[in-house]
């Protein structure tokens, strides 16, 4: 079960205006344990976490999900 910090970082990064700065790294590393997200490259020293088909697939079932 994620913790309400978790779960807001994983709402934010599903709605993909969240830079990574804006995000706890506590955070990120237990979407990332989880499943819920990966960290995609963006430049040679950039990453951002993206949300996995199995973290959408969280956020429908609690009914977070944008149309």
């Amino acid at each position: 079960m994620l913790s309400h910090h978790e779960f807001a970082a994983l709402v934010l990064v599903s709605g993909c205006c969240s830079e990574p700065a804006e995000l706890d790294g506590a955070d990120v590393e237990a979407l990332l344990a989880h499943e819920l997200v990966t960290l995609e490259s963006h430049g040679p020293n950039r990453t951002r976490p993206q949300i996995t088909v199995r973290g959408c697939a969280y956020l429908k079932a609690l009914g977070r999900v944008r149309a």
